[in-house]
């Protein structure tokens, strides 16, 4: 590989969260990626991993989710 391909390779960064909701385990999915989209740019992929049920009276839906998302150069260097 040249020194000019090295400079065009992407990292990509994946980190774990959990989202909740009173409604779905698909909300608590989309919770948990808007929570990403406002402290992350260029998502590339949001992976479900699990979901379930919480609480004293199983009313809360959980859902764990990896998110994807695009390391600028500025940020490794």
């Amino acid at each position: 590989m040249s020194d000019g391909e090295a400079d065009h390779m992407a990292v990509v960064k994946i980190i774990e969260l959990v989202g909740t909701s009173k409604v779905s385990t698909d909300d608590a999915a989309r919770q948990a990626l808007k929570s990403a989209q406002r402290k992350l740019r260029h998502i590339k992929a949001v992976d479900i991993v699990s979901t379930g049920l919480r609480g004293e009276n199983l009313e809360e839906y959980r859902a764990h989710v990896r998110v994807a998302f695009l390391v600028e150069s500025s940020e490794i260097d």
